[in-house]
């Protein structure tokens, strides 16, 4: 093709038709840019292709992974629902210390040890060059806000974990009740609700104390009902914010869902 161009040019200089020539070198530039601008054109439209299949490659794997964290978030509100019923069981035996039963109690006891802590899977795309392929900018917004608003639910849960280290294991091991708790709680097998497999069932006896201990005693504890009100607070303003969080997955997967083809 290049000889054939050659061949002409060559023909109308060696005729002297320099009009022509000029007509002909214009419009050989012309065709040249337009091969250019097409293959410029295509190469960006296989790199456009190319960013498309990873960008479907990025939102499935942000499904996934939001799948898993809303159902671990829902564990983990789960478990402070279920500590705040079990403070209502233990509060409702102090105001009423004729209507004692001990098996319920130290059953809600162990509800308040446990401690619920949302762990959300990591990934690599915020901060990195893949936050840029995912072209719905509300997704890139909650993506780019998620650790942050996960950082607020995490202060929370870790504050309740320096209470529950610092008060509640304390004030059991104090009131003589923790054999107690414990026996109860493996006596009939025991799966916890945040088990990575829940078909697994422990059960073992540690049989109950032998120590002289009057319930009634360990009810009338003024330091007990106080610890029992407070857990009731940190266990719904962290649920609060938990809700708003899960909010914001559920947004996320809708947004995934509709830009998944």
């Amino acid at each position: 093709m290049l000889k054939f161009f050659r061949r002409i040019r060559y023909n109308l200089m060696s005729e002297n038709k320099i009009g022509k020539y000029l007509k002909y070198a214009i419009g050989e530039i012309i065709l040249v840019v337009i091969g250019i601008l097409i293959a410029l054109q295509i190469n960006t439209w296989n790199e456009q292709q190319k960013d498309l299949d990873q960008e479907q490659l990025i939102l499935k794997q942000l499904r996934s992974e939001y799948i898993s964290n809303l159902a671990q978030l829902d564990e983990k509100i789960l478990m402070r629902n279920e500590g705040t019923e079990a403070c209502n069981i233990i509060l409702n035996q102090i105001d009423n210390p004729e209507s004692i039963n001990a098996e319920d109690f130290y059953k809600a006891y162990w509800q308040i040890i446990r401690d619920p802590t949302f762990d959300p899977i990591k990934n690599d795309i915020v901060g990195s060059e893949k936050l840029r392929l995912i072209t719905n900018q509300q997704l890139v917004r909650l993506l780019s806000n998620w650790s942050s608003e996960v950082y607020q639910v995490q202060e929370l849960e870790l504050e309740y974990k320096k209470y529950r280290t610092e008060i509640i294991l304390p004030c059991a091991n104090r009131l003589g009740i923790s054999r107690n708790i414990n026996n109860t709680l493996w006596k009939d097998g025991y799966t916890p609700t945040e088990a990575l497999d829940k078909k697994y069932n422990y059960k073992f006896t540690i049989k109950p104390t032998k120590k002289n201990l009057n319930l009634k005693d360990v009810l009338a504890d003024v330091e007990l009902e106080g610890i029992i009100s407070q857990i009731i607070t940190f266990n719904q303003v962290t649920n609060l914010q938990s809700q708003t969080l899960r909010g914001r997955i559920e947004r996320m997967l809708e947004i995934i869902e509709q830009e998944i083809k």
